[in-house]
This record gives structure tokens, sequence and C-alpha cells, in this order.
């Protein structure tokens, strides 16, 4: 009988070999490092909503409400002075993680449509309220004058990205070691169960709207360390970075890369980015309707997005004599 393909060991090689890919294009790219601190920020951002969507089972449209105000709370922060920038990080993550917490008892309470609607509503909301803050948030104009300090007080934010990316890479490597621990823990086991058979969960003595509420709180702290990661390295924060079309592009970036899955959001990040960048270059004025297209062709040819099609690949050749 022959030898599977991939034993953990191999899996772990992998994995390892992914982020050092990741790291080593700081010198393979070098002219392009500001749109691979964004691919690295919205892979964090689609891992953040697999959280609840691929995993716990919760359906949401409006993830975006926690990236923008993780955005804003470190914005903020850095504009009336405080530019320390993991002091923003953990601003944003306690701003985001208690906004989604609280929200989470409307949300969890509901149906899979009356969760739709209600994270849709919140997020218009959200949006509408940044609009109308205008004095403080910038409104539509969004959010200038913000003054990031050096990282650690040695590294400064450079024209060319550098400090960006290795700041970008560092936090994204550490949330994803967290979430990927949280996911191996009994209480992400359990989640996984409740996504399956909520009520046997329940059944079994799982206290399922209490995990829900958690998955959910941590969920969007997450989502809003990515929004601070974004403000910070850009130093500036848009209205768009709370509206529903954030939310909806996360959302395609996810289910091109696959749910439930761990690696799904950080994939779809990569290729759904750099074929935006790509076609955007040869077709400026019709570059959206060949993203339209390439995504209708991924999700018909491979159910489960590219992680799904990888895993059937690899099924196909662990079966073969």
């Amino acid at each position: 009988m022959r030898q599977r393909m991939l034993t953990p060991t191999w899996l772990r090689a992998i994995e390892v070999a992914f982020w050092l890919l990741l790291g080593s294009s700081f010198f393979l790219a070098p002219d392009h490092l500001a749109l691979l601190s964004q691919i690295l920020i919205f892979g964090l951002f689609a891992v953040s909503l697999d959280l609840v969507l691929g995993y716990a089972g919760i359906l949401t449209v409006g993830h975006a409400a926690f990236f923008g105000a993780g955005a804003y709370a470190a914005g903020l922060l850095a504009r009336h002075g405080w530019g320390e920038p993991f002091t923003g990080l953990l601003l944003a993550l306690l701003v985001a993680g208690a906004l989604g917490y609280a929200l989470s008892y409307l949300v969890v309470r509901g149906a899979d449509l009356t969760r739709l609607m209600i994270t849709l509503g919140v997020c218009v909301l959200m949006y509408e309220l940044v609009n109308r803050l205008s004095g403080i948030t910038g409104g539509t104009d969004g959010l200038q004058g913000m003054n990031v300090w050096p990282v650690a007080g040695l590294f400064e934010f450079d024209l060319f990205g550098r400090t960006a990316f290795v700041y970008t890479y560092a936090v994204v490597l550490l949330m994803f070691l967290v979430a990927r621990q949280v996911l191996r823990s009994p209480f992400g086991l359990s989640l996984r169960g409740i996504h399956d058979n909520s009520k046997r969960m329940a059944a079994l003595g799982t206290p399922v709207a209490s995990r829900l509420r958690m998955a959910y709180g941590l969920s969007a702290a997450i989502a809003g360390v990515a929004g601070a990661l974004l403000a910070q390295t850009t130093q500036f924060v848009g209205i768009e970075s709370i509206g529903f079309n954030r939310s909806a592009e996360i959302l395609i970036i996810l289910v091109l890369g696959g749910t439930g899955r761990l690696y799904g959001g950080m994939v779809g990040a990569i290729v759904y980015m750099l074929v935006h960048d790509r076609f955007s270059d040869l077709n400026p004025e019709y570059w959206m309707f060949w993203v339209g297209l390439f995504l209708i062709a991924v999700v018909l040819l491979g159910r489960g997005g590219i992680m799904g099609l990888l895993s059937r690949w690899v099924r196909v050749r662990e079966q073969k004599p």
C-alpha cells in the first residue's frame, strides 16, 4: 500500500514554507511592498471572518464595521498625539472586540436571515455615523493628519514601505498563530460541532450561545487589529473601510480561498489582490469585468474555493496506486 503523501510533518513543512515565502517577498519583490502589506492585512481580515462564518456558522455581511472601528480607533489615537503603534493595535483590539461582543447578543439570537439583516444594518449605521461625525472622523474625506511613531522607537515608516511590511508581517503572523491555537483548542473544536449540529451540541451540555458570542467577539477583535494595521501603515483612514463594499470584498476573498479552512483567507487574499492588481494594469477601463469572470470560473470549477480544490487534488493523488 502506498504511503500517504501529506503526513503531519509534511503539513508543518508546507506551513513553514508558506510563511517563509511570504517573508522572503521583502527581498524578492522590493518594489511591491505596499501591495504585499495590504495582502497580509486583508488576509488577516479574511481569517477573522472565517472564524465566525466558516467555523462557527454565523452568517454575516457586515464585518467591515469591526475592521473600520479598529482603523478609526488607531487613527484617532495617532492623530491626537499618541502614535505608538502597538498601543494603537491594542486599543483597536479592545474597541472592536467590545463592539463585537456587545453586538453578538443581537446576532447570536437570530436565525440566518435575521443575522444577515442585523449585520448589514450595523454596517450601514456605522458608515452613516462616521459620515455624520465628520468633524472627528473626517467624513468622506477620510481621517488625515495621523502621526505614527517609529516601531519600537527605532524603525520609522518609510516611503518605500519596508518598515510597514516587516511590521505588518510580524503582527499578522502573530495573530494568525493565535487564531490557529484557538481553533485547535477545545473551544475551537466545540465551534466546529456547533457549526455541524448546534442542537446536538446543546444536548451534550455545550453552552452554544455563549460560545458563539465569544467567537464573534474574538473575530471582531482580530478584524479590528487588521483595520489598525491598514490605518498605521498608510497613515490614513478612508470611510470605505467601514462600508458595505469592504464587507462584500472580504467575503469574496474568503469564498475564493475557501471557508472553514485555516489558510483559506490568506490564500484568497493573495490570489484576489494579485489578480485585481494585474487586471487593473492590463485593462484599466474594464478590469472589473475580468475580475468578475475570474471569480465565477474559480467558484464553478473549485467547489470549496482554492483550498477545497487543492484538498480534492491531494486526495486523488493519495488514492492512486
